[in-house]
């Protein structure tokens, strides 16, 4: 979200953009980029767009009108920092930028919205953004997967120690442990990708009131031209789609953050059994220049601990009332954006983890030798049990899944 600095006295202050300062695992990711403030407002525009040639197909405006809308808005007509102020007024950013677009479109003005309600073109707007980010979050989940895979496999007769409760215990294998990490992150793909996207369209209080017998078959044109999904009805206090969504994300940045806190605790001088990929200048301190931290990792713990934070607003968004959000839609934007970019970012991030991991099994065994002998003297079997076994059960289901090789659409989603 754009921030104020301070400006020279008598001047307005300006508006820098929201680089990710605080925010690490996210800034400068492929997930940023398609979900900063600009993104959101070319999502906006596209809305305004889509609807307009639906109508136009339809024969509610002219087709002239269409086009003429179509063109305005693929120019980026609209100054970002003045739009955001201006939306102070009404409370939400499409007032200014409708009567920005119905003045610069000349004769076509009087066609820009018609018939749609502010929250029609937001709600499609986060819908758009959603569907582009969640092409990149999968396809890092998907690099992701390969890497924890080929660890898997690699690893599948590999003794390590198995703690619980973080104490030595029994013998497994690090492949079973990297198994673990595929399972659930793929559990997590295979919840995130089919969840609906669809397009929003209801008009001033969710009976498609301006647009009399056809309101219908316009909302199925709006979802077409869009690629976004055809809902049932409006959705607009209906909040199950973004709850939904943010249920996925937080889903998904728990069970990164789990291979994550794992890293991190394997990582650990006492331990050393892996390491982060090395890099210049990752992983450094800026009092103690002896340490390698594992900053990957953290990074991903850190998205694993806010997204479930940011999707419980989404879900609380749910108990909006009657026919138009009092404050639920508005809370919900930037909750809505932090669950797709840090969990965008997470991913990015934990593709370059997994990628690179670099496993001490030497280090592994020499922490395996006094467990081992504790297990004898105790007369335990030693072995692994069935650890390399449910290694081969994780890699046939993930072999078997559509993140391994060929993969569905999306959602439909342009």
């Amino acid at each position: 979200m754009p921030s104020e600095v301070p400006a020279p006295s008598g001047a307005p202050p300006e508006v820098s953009p929201d680089a990710g300062l605080l925010s690490p695992v996210r800034a400068g990711t492929e997930a940023e980029a398609v979900t900063g403030d600009r993104a959101w407002l070319r999502a906006m525009l596209d809305a305004e767009a889509a609807l307009a040639r639906a109508q136009a197909r339809l024969g509610i405006v002219p087709a002239s009108a269409a086009a003429a809308i179509t063109e305005l808005a693929a120019s980026d007509p609209v100054d970002l920092p003045g739009l955001a102020r201006r939306a102070r007024g009404a409370g939400n950013p499409v007032v200014p930028l409708v009567a920005d677009l119905r003045r610069l479109a000349g004769p076509a003005g009087e066609h820009v919205h018609h018939g749609a309600t502010s929250q029609d073109i937001v709600d499609t707007a986060a819908m758009l953004v959603a569907a582009r980010a969640r092409r990149v979050l999968l396809a890092h989940l998907d690099r992701a997967l390969d890497a924890l895979a080929g660890l898997a496999e690699r690893h599948r007769d590999t003794p390590v120690a198995g703690r619980t409760l973080g104490r030595q215990a029994l013998p497994t294998t690090f492949g079973a442990k990297a198994a673990g990490w595929l399972l659930g992150v793929l559990e997590a793909r295979e919840r995130l990708a089919p969840v609906p996207l669809p397009v929003q369209l209801g008009g001033a209080a969710g009976t498609l009131s301006a647009y009399g017998d056809r309101g219908l078959d316009l909302v199925a044109a709006f979802a077409d031209e869009t690629g976004l999904a055809r809902p049932v009805t409006p959705w607009h206090t209906r909040r199950t789609p973004v709850a939904d969504l943010g249920s996925a994300l937080a889903l998904t940045a728990g069970a990164l953050g789990k291979f994550a806190t794992d890293v991190v605790l394997l990582a650990q001088s006492e331990v050393g059994e892996v390491a982060e990929p090395a890099a210049p200048g990752r992983g450094g301190s800026s009092a103690m220049p002896h340490k390698r931290n594992p900053a990957l990792a953290v990074m991903i713990r850190s998205a694993a601990l806010q997204v479930p934070a940011c999707a419980q607003i989404l879900q609380a968004s749910l108990a909006a009332p009657h026919e138009r959000p009092a404050g639920e839609w508005h809370a919900e934007w930037q909750p809505f954006r932090e669950c797709l970019r840090l969990t965008g970012g997470a991913a990015e991030t934990a593709a370059e983890l997994a990628g690179g991991l670099e496993v001490a099994p030497e280090r592994m065994a020499a922490n395996l030798d006094g467990l081992l002998a504790v297990l004898a003297g105790h007369g335990t079997d030693t072995g692994t049990g069935a650890a390399p076994a449910l290694v081969d059960r994780a890699l046939a289901a993930y072999r078997a899944s559509p993140a391994s090789g060929e993969r569905p659409p999306d959602g439909g989603a342009r």
